[in-house]
């Protein structure tokens, strides 16, 4: 796959590795994540929403045997949950607003079956972009250790300078404007 945002990219020749050719592919899937080559995230949720959706049916297959509201709630939290917010804090940054709303609606959903409300995906989203900002900060091997920079005050940190969209949406930039919060 090749990542290239140029208006013109140049033709590139075939990778070749051990005399076989390298297809390339508009997509792929890296550890349960699919990323496109122009770094959107369409294809990622609409999987993300049908493994949620798919999921929504075993809800409420226990809601029809009356089990308790909390048994359902973990089973949302550990089922459906993990699912929505798998690798949540490299894509969510980034997602269309319609993207968001569609995986928002899976969420009210399990609210409707199970009776209780659950945290929005927003809220999700910003308690583990802290989490791990924070595992970031502790750790100095870490290799984005040395962009969490505190300001004079030693109360904020040091925004990033972003010329992009698709950088200001990243992580580094959302985990900062989050902790400054």
């Amino acid at each position: 796959m090749t990542v290239d945002f140029r208006r013109k990219p140049p033709a590139l020749t075939p990778l070749t590795i051990m005399n076989s050719t390298v297809a390339l592919v508009d997509s792929f899937k890296f550890l349960g994540t699919n990323i496109s080559k122009d770094l959107k995230w369409d294809i990622h949720i609409d999987s993300i929403v049908k493994k949620g959706q798919q999921r929504l049916y075993f809800l409420r297959q226990l809601k029809k045997f009356n089990l308790p509201q909390a048994l359902m709630t973990q089973f949302y939290s550990a089922v459906i949950e993990s699912v929505l917010c798998s690798s949540i804090t490299v894509w969510f940054g980034a997602a269309s607003k319609s993207d968001i709303r569609r995986l928002q609606r899976t969420v009210r959903t399990a609210e409707r079956i199970i009776g209780v409300h659950l945290p929005n995906l927003q809220d999700l989203y910003i308690s583990r972009v802290k989490k791990r900002a924070g595992n970031i900060i502790q750790d100095p091997s870490h290799s984005g250790h040395n962009l969490f920079t505190l300001l004079p005050s030693g109360r904020r940190y040091r925004s990033l300078s972003t010329k992009t969209s698709r950088h200001k949406n990243s992580f580094f930039p959302n985990a900062i404007s989050s902790l400054n919060r």
